[in-house]
């Protein structure tokens, strides 16, 4: 049996009960929760990772929504406790959710929610700050500086084939492709950001494979070409790649990868080994396959950059996620949906009720993506 778990109420007399696994940044989500007369509960647990056990005590006897992060396992065992309390919707604070059960979620008549699109841009910024931390090797010069080691410019001073951006091999998601091309795989919204952020910062032609033709990011990167020639300079090109393997070749012993989607896509063991063998490939992760654990030696890798999950954390994204989560769920309490998807009248209402403050950074439920499978 769990222990109690410490809370932080908001309108306590709400008509409805909405939980929250975690603090989340700003307070715009909490005031659209009350002004829809919910009763807001916080969990100020100071653990980092929530148990089901945890949670199912949060939830409680009466729960009609949850708000919950992508550290938890939400399965048959957390939407049955949801269900029973009469809950009616899930919102991941993330846009992935692998960490969610959705046909466990469907069974118990759960709907689900995640928030895309506020993110795109903010963990496209940190794709491509680590491709050009791992090309230029600032860890490295940082660590160099803060051990007296620095006595004077030298010609050859952390000379390096990547010193002059020859050979940034840049793959989003998974891998990087050698001699001036940025490779993507996976070309949705953040893929398509850090392709173009990669082709115009730096003038870089385009290799990518996605499922679906990404037409928008190739008309973008065809009028920049024409741009660039029309301006006399050499124009940027592209290409839709059969498969991720025609990708892959474009690499090698001197790319770098780049991981800002899932930990699980790398072989964190397979990495390392290939770090000690090449140490002119290089690597910078965001997400790790045993998150929050690392395999071991990777720490270790002087050709690798590691930071904690952070491509959404910049203020305004967080805040922007959090407010999205909330409209998640008040769009469910309020409207009707069906097992296939949303009702689209509903969600219409829905938004002439939450823009109803007047507050013009308010992110409307258009935003929201619900995941009926």
């Amino acid at each position: 049996m769990a222990k109690p778990v410490s809370i932080e109420v908001w309108n306590p007399c709400g008509k409805y009960r909405v939980v929250s696994t975690k603090p989340m940044p700003g307070t715009r989500w909490i005031d659209l929760l009350v002004q829809q007369d919910c009763r807001v509960e916080i969990c100020t647990q100071k653990k980092t990772i929530l148990s089901v056990e945890d949670i199912i005590a949060l939830i409680g006897d009466k729960c009609d929504g949850v708000i919950g992060q992508l550290t938890e396992d939400w399965g048959e065992t957390l939407f049955s406790a949801l269900s029973r309390a009469g809950g009616r919707a899930f919102s991941n604070m993330a846009v992935g959710y692998n960490n969610v059960d959705v046909n466990a979620a469907n069974k118990y008549g759960v709907a689900v929610g995640n928030t895309p699109g506020v993110l795109t841009e903010t963990t496209a910024e940190l794709a491509a700050s680590l491709s050009m931390a791992a090309a230029r090797r600032i860890v490295e010069a940082d660590e160099f500086m803060r051990a007296g080691l620095y006595d004077g410019w030298l010609p050859h001073l952390y000379n390096h084939p990547f010193s002059l951006l020859p050979s940034l091999l840049v793959v989003m998601f998974t891998v990087y492709t050698l001699g001036q091309t940025v490779g993507v795989i996976g070309a949705g919204r953040i893929g398509s950001a850090y392709a173009r952020m990669m082709v115009e910062g730096f003038k870089m032609n385009l290799i990518y494979y996605d499922l679906y033709q990404a037409t928008r990011l190739e008309k973008f990167v065809t009028a920049y070409g024409q741009f660039l020639k029309a301006s006399g300079e050499q124009p940027v090109t592209w290409k839709r790649a059969a498969s991720m393997d025609e990708v892959l070749r474009e690499a090698d012993l001197e790319a770098i990868l780049i991981n800002c989607s899932r930990g699980p896509v790398i072989d964190e063991v397979a990495l390392v080994a290939h770090l000690k063998e090449n140490p002119m490939f290089r690597v910078g992760l965001d997400v790790f396959e045993d998150e929050p654990y690392m395999k071991p030696g990777l720490a270790e890798m002087k050709n690798a950059i590691v930071v904690p999950h952070i491509a959404s954390a910049s203020k305004w994204t967080r805040e922007g996620m959090a407010t999205l989560a909330a409209l998640n769920v008040l769009v469910c309490l309020f409207q009707s949906y069906e097992q296939e998807g949303l009702n689209t009248n509903g969600l219409v209402a829905a938004k002439r009720v939450f823009w109803r403050s007047g507050d013009n950074r308010l992110f409307a439920p258009s935003c929201s993506h619900w995941l009926f499978i």
